[in-house]
């Protein structure tokens, strides 16, 4: 569900009453249980640009829908919500096109952050960073993440599991793994080595994590170190991009350990990489892509089909969103 403030200021900038009842596709709520429950509003798509731009004169949204300018329409995707856009573009909207135009509430997907096999409760771990931030002197957050950091002790949610085949340890469990997780990426390897080691998997354990600061997001510190001491897991590089003058990311300390690690994979290991899509991923793919080329003697077109195949037989898999 939408935190109250955003569906407030939505509201507010429409200059429409929360209380009024709109009927949309034979159901009938109250407007702001549609912008609360049933309507995205932290993520625009394309089609809302091109009606607001079509009830407003705004030549910066028009610049943004000529497909010549594809990567401003990245940029406002990306960066901007719904009241975002109402601040700088102000427009009426009739509450019944409002709802038709946005798109409805999507699931919002995490993977799980522990593995069943070392204990017989049936609790399933969760890796959840609120996302809360401050956009232009506007208070902006995530909806999920923001729901589930606010829940009350003992409430009952709607979850469902969503498999993903694509993403798994290998069946061969003397395969080693290398994991790049940043953030809250490494959820799904905090559970591979938890398995790995449930299982007595002989293969060895190596791990990519950075985040923005060391003393208060070096997440599951303690288990890592743990790990490290029980040899569950073998290898643990780290990236702080806040804590000195220069900016330190998971894809420099990949590039610094570029000959062991195209070893490890020349070897038979297999890569995952885990979290943000925009920049991250990228980056990590442009990493590997430079160890092929300068650790395996490959010209740029060689090593991109190498990455694919490693893709194809299931051994450099990417769970990113």
């Amino acid at each position: 569900m939408q935190a109250d403030a955003l569906v407030d200021e939505v509201l507010d900038r429409l200059k429409l009453q929360g209380s009024e009842e709109v009927e949309f596709q034979g159901e009938t709520l109250p407007l702001r249980r549609w912008l609360k429950e049933r309507r995205e509003l932290t993520m625009l798509t394309r089609p809302v640009l091109a009606a607001h731009a079509g009830r407003c004169d705004a030549e910066p949204l028009r610049e943004a829908l000529d497909p010549a300018r594809s990567d401003r329409l990245r940029q406002l995707l990306t960066t901007w919500q719904l009241p975002d856009l109402l601040a700088r573009h102000p427009a009426a909207w009739p509450v019944t096109d409002l709802i038709a135009v946005l798109r409805p509430l999507a699931p919002r997907m995490y993977s799980i952050a522990s593995s069943p096999l070392p204990s017989d409760s049936n609790e399933v771990h969760l890796t959840v960073a609120q996302l809360d931030y401050n956009f232009e002197g506007a208070n902006r957050w995530g909806v999920c993440s923001h729901y589930l950091s606010n829940l009350a002790l003992d409430t009952h949610v709607r979850v469902f599991v969503e498999p993903n085949t694509r993403f798994r340890l290998p069946e061969d469990g003397k395969r080693d793994i290398i994991m790049i997780g940043p953030g809250t990426g490494v959820a799904p390897f905090r559970a591979f080595v938890q398995h790995r080691a449930a299982l007595g998997a002989e293969g060895w354990n190596w791990l990519f994590f950075g985040n923005r600061h060391f003393r208060s997001e070096f997440l599951y510190q303690v288990e890592w170190q743990d790990a490290l001491a029980k040899k569950t897991l073998h290898r643990l590089d780290l990236a702080w991009s806040r804590d000195g003058t220069q900016r330190i990311y998971v894809q420099q300390r990949i590039q610094e350990q570029a000959p062991e690690l195209y070893a490890w994979i020349k070897g038979g290991a297999y890569v995952y990489v885990c979290g943000d899509a925009t920049h991250m991923a990228t980056d990590v793919h442009s990493a590997l892509m430079r160890i092929g080329i300068e650790q395996g003697d490959l010209s740029e077109e060689a090593a991109g089909e190498w990455l694919q195949q490693l893709a194809g037989e299931g051994r450099y898999a990417r769970d990113v969103y």
